[in-house]
């Protein structure tokens, strides 16, 4: 498993996959994904685990895209089809997934809570869908998924203006169950990983699976979609100067 990636079991029937490159806030570049991709399949296969808990370490849960990496593989596409293949895994595990959120939650550190089953957020935890502001398009099958859990107009505004937000208002937009104190995120999370690893398995997983079932086809077409679009606007000369501008920080 990479480095950027811990995977680890933490207690019974739960695995934690943490995001760890705390001094790039756990900015995900490619090997980040494959070590995400690989976690999840390792979970997913293994019978003895019945939930999967996400989080970040150092006190944050991910800055998102790592913009270096990620400007650097632009004009090969491969940073965005690993990105895509990272989607594709969490949102069609079986398996149940929690995430434990503190600090920033940026781009498809955000889209990504859409994917999972069960999300808290610490009090002044950070969320942003910087897309638009970066010269891209919505990614993770957000646009499809965001408008369905706080509304067209909510969806617009954080998608459109690209602003940050703190977590009551991610609470408010259906993104995390629930807001806790800070520094609580991952106890919390744990608590209900465990919770649900205690539970009959097949039981969960039919559960988890007649949730997704309504929208499981347009959420897959969805993040494709976004994923073309997502690509041109990688190449695209306001992309780029927004990445050129970011870099010069």
């Amino acid at each position: 498993m990479s480095e950027s990636v811990i995977s680890e079991t933490v207690a019974a029937g739960v695995v934690q996959i943490t995001m760890n490159r705390p001094d790039r806030k756990n900015a995900l570049d490619r090997t980040s994904y494959a070590g995400l991709i690989a976690a999840i399949a390792a979970a997913e296969a293994d019978a003895s685990i019945r939930a999967i808990l996400l989080t970040g370490a150092g006190g944050c849960f991910t800055s998102g895209n790592d913009i270096k990496d990620f400007a650097a593989a632009a004009a090969t596409g491969q940073g965005l089809t690993i990105a895509i293949d990272f989607l594709n895994a969490i949102s069609t595990a079986k398996k149940p997934i929690v995430a434990a959120v503190e600090g920033f939650a940026v781009g498809i550190g955000t889209t990504m809570l859409l994917h999972c089953d069960l999300a808290f957020a610490g009090r002044t935890a950070t969320f942003r869908l910087p897309f638009v502001t970066l010269g891209l398009s919505p990614e993770g099958g957000s646009s499809y998924l965001l408008p369905l859990v706080a509304g067209s107009k909510k969806a617009a505004e954080l998608l459109m203006l690209g602003e940050p937000f703190g977590a009551e208002a991610a609470e408010d937009a259906g993104l995390v169950n629930a807001v806790i104190e800070e520094g609580t995120a991952l106890e919390a999370g744990l608590a209900k990983a465990k919770t649900l690893a205690a539970l009959p398995p097949e039981s969960v997983a039919l559960t988890k699976m007649l949730l997704k079932r309504g929208s499981a086809q347009a959420v897959a077409e969805t993040i494709g979609t976004e994923a073309h679009h997502f690509g041109e606007r990688l190449r695209s000369a306001e992309a780029m100067a927004a990445f050129a501008a970011f870099l010069k920080k």
